[in-house]
This record gives structure tokens, C-alpha cells and sequence, in this order.
């Protein structure tokens, strides 16, 4: 016999300004308790070093989390030059110091050109990602390196924060806004950008202030978490389909509802090549949406009740996806 769980089953997601020196998970077991939810996960680690927004999902929520892990997000990050560390972090051991060149405002903007846009990255040996089933962490910190693939990353933008007056005070930090795309490795950008200074560099401070359409100033501290009661916690939570907004939306029947919800795929458009080129009005349910947007995945509702993904079908069949139990 299984043990019955004793948690409340909760659904929505909390942002959370995570703090220095705990890991996303330890962050999201506090929460977690606060909520005395059943199920929870978050999305995208933040390193013990990082601090900022990280996005916990609970209950039915979880099922959008690994959607979630495909939005961009924004950083503001400051490098140490002249410094290396194995880990990439201010956290690791220095295994290299270089003295720091005279730079300029006008050397560095240069040297961010060139990491702007499309670039090839190398991950770091010190993270996540699997090498013949084993984390790369884990066989880094068993002395072994190995060789890993650079991946195709994009950042949008590339910002210097630090001005004039605080790089002659301070000519080893700057400070930089970092606007990327997903996969991007702060301390491999930190280390590359340092490398292109001739000096090297390390991050010595993180912290993440966008992931997707989610803000830092939206998100509470454990903090302000902990003094609230648990009416003021629950209106912290966010719609489970806040982050699939982009997504098309179609409105079902109560009888196309229990058929959605037996997994049967229902006749909801007429078949794609019966329709005539910019027909807008396509009218099952009066989606009103183009033509274009007819095939792919969507969001299904029951008046206002949320009930899942469905992917819409090039026959005019909708096909439920990933169903949603709230």
C-alpha cells in the first residue's frame, strides 16, 4: 500500500527572488513547505552564487516547466578580470591570475560587439550536462576533463553598466545586462570576454532579473514569504497557463470536454485543404483566428476553465496533448 500523501494539491507558480548562497532546490523546499504543497519543481537551476528570479511551479504547473526552460532570460552579472577559476565562479579555485590590461570604455564596447548576436559556445566543465551518462560537475570534480561541443547560442543584447568614472576606480569589474537566449553560460561568456581582454575573468556576481514574460519585480524573497498567512500566499500564485499565453486559444463544449478528456481527438475545423486561402473566419467555435495559426499546438478552455494542450490537426481534427487536472 502506497503512503498517502499529507500535502494540499496546489496549483499556480511563484516567483521567487532566490537568495545568495542556497541552491534552487534547497529554495524550492523552503517554499515548498510554506505551501505545504504536494507536488513542486523549478524551472532552470540558479547556481548557490546566483541570486534573482526563479520561477516555482507547483501541482499541475510542473507539466509547463520544461515550456518554461525554452524562454530567454536577462542577467546582470559582474566579472572579475584577471582571474580564473576552475568552476567559472568566484566560488571555484583560482588556478590562473593575469594582470589587467588599460582598458577603455571604447576597448570593451569592442570587445562586446563581438559576442553580440549568434555565437558558438563551449559549456563549461562544470555543469549540468551529461558526458556517457554521468554529469560533466561530477567528472570535474573528479580531476577529468572532456572535450564538449560548442552549442549555438544567441544573445540579444549586450550592455556595459560600468561607466567611466567606476572602471578607473575599479579597472578589474565590470558590470554587464545580458539579454540571451536559452542554453547560454554566463561564466563561459564571463571566462571568453575576459580571454578577449587578455587577462581572463570569472563571474563574481549573478543575478537573474527576466526568464521569458516573468520579471525579478513581480518576485518575493523567502523572506516575505515566510511573514505572510496563507490567504496572502495563495494570491502570490500565477495561473498555470500564464506562460503559454502565445499560444492560440479555442473554446470547447461541455460535450467536446469529455471527449477531450477521454483522450478522442474531435472534427473541430473543417479540413485544411477545403478551405480557401486568407479565410479568417474559420468557424468551429468561432476562433476567429488566421489560417496560418489553425495547425499547431493550442490552448483548450472550457468556458473559463483551463484544460490543457491540443494540437490541431492539418485534417481539421483537434488531438488532446497534455491535459490539465485542476
Amino acid at each position: 500500500m502506497s503512503k498517502r500523501k499529507s500535502g494540499c494539491n496546489i496549483h499556480g507558480i511563484l516567483l521567487l527572488d532566490k537568495r545568495l548562497g542556497v541552491s534552487s532546490n534547497k529554495a524550492l523546499q523552503e517554499v515548498r513547505r510554506l505551501f505545504n504543497a504536494n507536488k513542486a519543481g523549478h524551472t532552470g537551476s540558479l547556481d548557490p552564487l546566483a541570486t534573482g528570479l526563479l520561477p516555482l511551479c507547483f501541482g499541475e504547473a510542473t507539466k509547463v516547466s520544461a515550456l518554461m526552460l525554452d524562454d530567454n532570460k536577462r542577467y546582470q552579472v559582474v566579472i572579475q578580470l584577471g582571474v580564473m577559476t576552475d568552476t567559472g565562479d568566484r566560488e571555484g579555485t583560482v588556478i590562473e591570475t593575469k594582470p589587467v590590461p588599460e582598458l577603455s570604455i571604447d576597448d570593451i564596447h569592442a570587445c562586446l560587439e563581438k559576442f553580440t548576436g549568434e555565437i558558438d559556445q563551449v559549456p563549461p566543465m562544470y555543469s549540468a550536462l551529461k558526458h556517457n551518462g554521468k554529469k560533466l560537475y561530477e567528472l570535474a570534480r573528479e580531476g577529468k576533463t572532456v572535450e564538449r561541443k560548442a552549442r549555438h547560442i544567441t544573445i540579444f543584447e549586450l550592455k556595459l553598466l560600468t561607466d567611466s568614472q567606476a572602471l578607473a576606480e575599479e579597472p578589474d569589474q565590470l558590470t554587464l545586462d545580458v539579454f540571451c537566449s536559452k542554453g547560454t553560460y554566463i561564466r563561459s561568456l564571463a571566462e571568453d570576454i575576459g580571454h578577449t581582454l587578455g587577462c581572463g575573468g570569472t563571474v563574481k556576481e549573478l543575478r537573474r532579473l527576466e526568464a521569458g514574460q516573468f520579471n525579478i519585480e513581480n518576485a518575493r524573497t523567502i523572506e516575505q514569504l515566510t511573514e505572510m498567512d496563507q490567504q496572502s500566499l495563495f494570491q502570490c500564485l500565477i495561473n498555470v497557463d500564464k506562460p503559454l499565453e502565445a499560444l492560440p486559444a479555442v473554446q470547447l463544449s461541455d460535450e467536446q470536454t469529455i471527449c477531450i478528456k477521454y483522450g478522442q481527438s474531435l472534427d473541430f475545423l473543417p479540413p485544411f485543404d477545403k478551405l480557401r486561402t486568407g479565410f479568417d473566419e474559420l468557424g468551429a467555435n468561432g476562433t476567429g483566428a488566421s489560417l496560418e495559426s489553425k495547425q499547431g499546438t493550442v490552448r483548450m478552455y472550457n468556458d473559463a476553465v483551463f484544460l490543457g494542450l491540443g494540437e490541431m490537426l492539418r485534417d481539421g481534427k483537434l488531438a488532446p496533448k497534455k491535459l490539465f487536472n485542476m
